[in-house]
């Protein structure tokens, strides 16, 4: 999706509209390259939210579906090509141009389906919305029309609505692909983890104006034998229902602290927090203690958190929180200015960065009225004393802007993609 940037977008969600969509469809489907895979994801009863809740309780759970579209798409595909886009009204498309098994799309729209469905702070009325997604899947060849594939795909929709419990479907099928089971899955991952076979990447965080490496976000990867590789979004949707969540969160840190341990000692490492890490009775001992095991300073460490994190008991988790901020592990604010925005979080969290969202950088370049609320952001950071982080930085002159304006760190493809562990120690020592 990267190359569609001068393209019209949908104004609510920032996302390329249908005739962008149609557009890059035909140009896949024209060309002798691989099939294309797409689905169609649409937000079952999605009216009454509006009805319920208000057109801005609507319009806000709206662009965090897209954002956490675009953030699935871009943490499964990297280098693919790929277009996320909105339909209209509660429709979103994902499409992919490059091999891949009927089974691992499959999964990934399974492992989409659970993104979705995770809680929405609506803040104007002070509510958690849970929406309920319904996939339709389909493997075209080449040859085949846009638009009759995104019809083919509706007509798909259209009919598990006589279904209620059922979310996903394929188009030429009535049952979805006979392949890998849930539970046989979920025993691969237990597995994976016992024979260390999750991978690590480093995501470089360079500092502002002088473009100096400072750190990496350490993100899993797992190269499942049948599915191909399974990023993160997917990877602990899996472990959530093998109830391995915090197992794997676990192993992650652990092997990350052991790389960190290697870098020079200027080198920071974020890790990202779940939900169960902060629920569990003791996260904030057994954490210390894991750090303290592998000898990294506490100094060096920072933790990323996401509203998803937060949604269960806010007082309970800053009371965690605290408690590792107290011992001089920093607490970062992830995704800042995705969907609901809940400000009391800024009062009540011991912050020291706010880490913006992909999406408040996206327009920088194009539209002065996203320069103008980035501007107003930064200001408000600087006067909470909190470190501005921003991410998705892809070109030249985003991160000019960025620059410009206040940001103190960035990262982003336009410096570097998420790197091998080998490859992130031979970048520090250069």
């Amino acid at each position: 999706m990267n190359e569609m940037a001068a393209i019209e977008r949908d104004m609510l969600t920032g996302l390329p509209g249908r005739a962008a969509s149609l557009a890059r469809l035909d140009e896949w489907l024209a060309g002798s390259g691989p099939p294309v895979h797409a689905m169609v994801l649409s937000l079952g009863r999605f009216e009454t939210v509006n009805l319920a809740y208000g057109e801005a309780a609507g319009d806000g759970a709206l662009a965090e579906i897209a954002r956490r579209l675009v953030h699935f798409a871009e943490d499964e595909f990297e280098l693919s090509n790929w277009i996320a886009a909105r339909l209209g009204g509660g429709k979103f498309l994902l499409a992919l141009w490059e091999e891949c098994t009927r089974e691992r799309w499959q999964w990934l729209g399974e492992a989409l389906a659970d993104a979705v469905a995770l809680p929405i702070a609506a803040v104007e009325a002070d509510v958690s919305l849970r929406l309920w997604p319904r996939i339709a899947l389909i493997r075209a060849a080449g040859g085949e029309d846009a638009q009759a594939v995104l019809d083919r795909l509706a007509e798909a929709l259209g009919q598990m609505k006589g279904d209620p419990g059922r979310r996903i479907t394929w188009i030429d099928r009535s049952h979805v692909p006979i392949g890998i089971s849930g539970a046989q899955l979920e025993a691969d991952l237990i597995g994976a983890m016992a024979r260390d076979e999750i991978e690590l990447r480093f995501q470089p965080q360079y500092s502002l104006p002088d473009d100096r490496l400072v750190g990496a976000e350490a993100l899993a990867r797992w190269n499942h034998p049948a599915l191909g590789q399974i990023g993160a979004g997917t990877l602990f949707a899996i472990a959530q229902r093998a109830d391995q969540t915090s197992a794997l969160s676990r192993h992650v840190a652990e092997r990350a602290l052991e790389h960190a341990g290697r870098w020079p000692e200027a080198m920071k490492l974020s890790l990202n927090v779940t939900p169960s890490d902060v629920a569990a009775a003791g996260f904030a001992s057994e954490f210390l203690t894991l750090v303290a095991k592998t000898g990294l300073e506490r100094s060096r460490l920072t933790l990323e958190i996401t509203e998803q994190v937060l949604l269960g008991d806010v007082d309970a988790a800053a009371k965690v929180l605290a408690r590792l901020h107290a011992a001089g592990i920093a607490i970062a604010l992830d995704d800042f200015g995705a969907g609901f925005c809940n400000f009391r979080y800024l009062k009540v969290l011991p912050l020291r960065l706010l880490k913006l969202d992909r999406a408040m950088v996206d327009g920088i370049a194009d539209d002065p009225r996203d320069v103008e609320v980035l501007k107003a952001i930064i200001a408000m950071a600087r006067a909470l004393d909190l470190t501005v982080v921003a991410e998705g930085i892809d070109s030249a002159d985003k991160r000019a802007i960025a620059e410009r304006e206040g940001c103190a760190i960035y990262q982003g493809f336009l410096k570097s993609r998420p790197i091998r562990p080998d490859d992130f120690l031979a970048l520090v020592r250069r």
